[in-house]
């Protein structure tokens, strides 16, 4: 490791309160209870601080590292208090973009620990995630699609393809000359791809389209106008529970947390200006 980035340290200031004043003001130096690593303009960063500094920027505690790179972090934390004192004192702190962005990483950071421990304890059950993988097999789709593509730049053009192709035009011929897309190499084709990898209006021609078929007009989307041909269809297997159990867990603690913090939202006092 040449370099300790420091990119979560902003993150962590915000927690020390430094959005109401300067790293400098007493109020605002970090967990003091712990002994110090170092002292800046009269602060003391406090040794729990640098770790959770470190852990945030390595994904290693302090004592993993070499002692090299224990003083190249501690530098780095001790170079940023420097510089965001200098930034209060010149009033960046109260710059709308950079308070707004501060008050974004507080209320983001608050967020996260407040569901860690809302969520302490409760790991979901067995039948807690089975019903959760249902529920996303149910929402998956159940084909997927094979289909080439012509994309053009304008409908006039396209409706000519379609007449060239009523005529008996090779369809991958006619791709690899007139597309505009990267997929004319392969004569248009796109491979298997379920419809919701594609933009809404290219999905539902397919959808409508036989085996075989081509769309009778042309197609249009925020990358041109599209002739389509749909080549197949296969039924879709859904994951196996093992495969995705890890995301399950994911998915269920998120809707506990939701759900504790929607009954949060009832009782909050909340007034909206539109």
């Amino acid at each position: 490791m040449k370099q300790i980035r420091y990119l979560a340290l902003a993150g962590l200031l915000v927690l020390s309160g430094c959005k109401q004043a300067g790293p400098g003001s007493a109020e605002n130096t970090p967990a003091a209870a712990s002994p110090p690593v170092a002292t800046v303009n009269g602060v003391a960063v406090s040794r729990d601080f640098f770790e959770t500094y470190v852990k945030g920027v390595t994904g290693k505690a302090a004592s993993e590292l070499s002692a090299e790179q224990r003083t190249e972090a501690l530098d780095g934390l001790v170079r940023a208090y420097v510089v965001a004192e200098q930034a209060a004192k010149d009033g960046l702190d109260k710059e709308p973009e950079t308070a707004a962005v501060i008050e974004l990483s507080r209320l983001n950071i608050l967020q996260q620990a407040s569901s860690r421990k809302y969520l302490d304890g409760k790991d979901p059950t067995e039948q807690e995630l089975r019903a959760e993988y249902e529920t996303q097999v149910a929402a998956l789709p159940r084909l997927e699609y094979r289909a080439r593509h012509i994309l053009v730049a304008t409908e006039d053009f396209a409706k000519k393809l379609i007449e060239q192709l009523g005529k008996g035009a090779r369809f991958e011929d006619l791709a690899r000359r007139e597309s505009i897309d990267g997929s004319k190499a392969n004569g248009g084709d796109l491979g298997w791809f379920t419809p919701d990898r594609m933009v809404p209006p290219f999905s539902a021609a397919v959808v409508a389209l036989q085996k075989g078929q081509v769309t009778p007009v042309p197609v249009q989307t925020q990358f041109g106008w599209h002739v389509i041909q749909l080549e197949d269809t296969r039924e879709v297997a859904p994951p196996a529970f093992d495969a995705v159990k890890d995301r399950l867990v994911q998915v269920v603690q998120a809707k506990k947390f939701r759900a504790w913090s929607d009954e949060l939202m009832k009782t909050a006092q909340i007034e909206k200006t539109p």
